[in-house]
């Protein structure tokens, strides 16, 4: 007998079409792209969307925008963020990466008191660049990666110990099983599917996001490149920024 997938909708209708009906529960999945493709806006519409429309309850963890610029960028797509964290149905957190490196023993505080069905980090890179630099040893579990440069008579590099670093986020995150969504860099030019060239592999699944600005025209695009546990679709989708947030164009508009 074959198991049936229990997924957790984005709420926005042709994605979730793509994902053959939404993403796997409990997956950890990378949203990468470059600046001004809406990797915020996609994720902030993840949470609303869970909250508002399926009443899970999300936690939204920005390294980024505190929360004042998290209800400016909600009021412009008509999202009241403030009304749902009244209802106990989303949580916005800013984790300010210059107070200190204690973000997995917050991370994981928040969850087992919050309790969300929805998990969203954005963005991934500032966040392990943050940890790299403050020496990681404050983190239960990165302790080991400190000792393990006394010990080894080779000296380890930042991308190493920010390999250790993610390994071990993963760790704690997949403890949890809460749905994911993880942001993370593209840059022009690059070949990787994230800024670390290291958490494509080890998320569940990857949505990159491109945008293309010539000559005054913007375009937009999405593909899911991986998801684990489901069959999806791996065309290119168009999108655009609209009044409600991520919406993509018909194969009618595309033709126009």
């Amino acid at each position: 007998m074959v198991e049936e997938i229990i997924r957790t909708k984005t709420g926005i209708q042709d994605l979730d079409k793509a994902l053959n009906g939404g993403i796997p529960q409990g997956n950890i999945v990378l949203v990468s792209g470059g600046a001004g493709t809406g990797k915020s806006t996609l994720c902030l519409q993840f949470a609303v969307n869970g909250a508002s429309t399926f009443g899970e309850k999300a936690l939204y963890i920005s390294t980024e925008q505190n929360k004042t610029e998290l209800y400016k960028q909600a009021n412009g797509f008509g999202w009241d963020i403030s009304s749902l964290e009244l209802k106990n149905l989303l949580k916005t957190v800013y984790f300010d990466i210059t107070e200190g490196n204690l973000f997995l023993e917050k991370l994981e505080t928040l969850i087992t008191e919050f309790k969300p069905q929805r998990l969203i980090i954005d963005s991934l890179i500032t966040l392990t660049d943050s940890l790299t630099v403050a020496g990681i040893s404050n983190d239960e579990g990165f302790s080991m990666v400190r000792v393990a440069e006394t010990v080894s008579p080779i000296p380890r590099t930042e991308k190493i110990i920010s390999k250790s670093v993610l390994y071990h986020l993963f760790k704690v995150l997949r403890k949890y099983q809460i749905t994911t969504i993880l942001t993370t860099e593209l840059f022009e030019g690059t070949e990787l599917l994230s800024s670390d060239g290291v958490s494509e592999f080890i998320a569940d699944g990857v949505v990159l996001l491109h945008f293309l600005g010539v000559g005054g025209m913007e375009s937009r695009s999405l593909q899911i490149r991986k998801m684990r546990y489901t069959a999806h679709d791996e065309e290119v989708m168009q999108y655009s920024l609209g009044k409600s947030g991520i919406e993509f164009s018909t194969s009618e508009e595309l033709n126009l």
